[in-house]
């Protein structure tokens, strides 16, 4: 598997770990969430972004070290009343979970770091409020291995 896969399927995971507030569903499926069932809120899509790679060090048979900063976008919702509330307790689970492990369970120095790196709160109508989240993912593999 991938260490962009691996990595996706990390962040899932983690982020169905919050208990409060609990999200109900957390997805790397788009979902229309209009249609989704107030017993499905907070909500979460998470999905792979873009990636800058680099190559740090050369080596023979085009073997070497290269870096990479993938991101994750995580597009969260809530819904009901206080709603201010409601998307700022979301934001600061989210962001105490994916920081209890920044090396994603890499522990071969793989993973270098990761990060939110910016917050977007997106204007919705009542009853629904929306934030986009930029996690950002440092790493290191040997060219050719991912």
């Amino acid at each position: 598997m991938s260490i962009r896969e691996s990595l996706a399927k990390d962040i899932v995971t983690t982020l169905k770990e919050i208990e409060d507030p609990k999200p109900i569903l957390v997805t790397r499926e788009p979902f229309d969430v209009e249609k989704l069932a107030i017993t499905q809120f907070p909500s979460i899509l998470v999905q792979t972004g873009d990636e800058e790679k680099e190559t740090v060090t050369m080596g023979m048979s085009n073997a070497g070290i290269r870096t990479g900063q993938i991101t994750y976008n995580l597009r969260c919702f809530v819904r009901g009343n206080e709603l201010d509330t409601k998307r700022n307790s979301l934001i600061e689970s989210i962001e105490e979970i994916l920081d209890t492990d920044r090396y994603r369970g890499y522990t071969d120095f793989t993973v270098l770091d990761s990060q939110i790196t910016q917050i977007e709160v997106i204007e919705r109508l009542q009853p629904l409020a929306e934030f986009n989240m930029t996690f950002v993912v440092e790493y290191k593999h040997v060219r050719g291995a991912n």
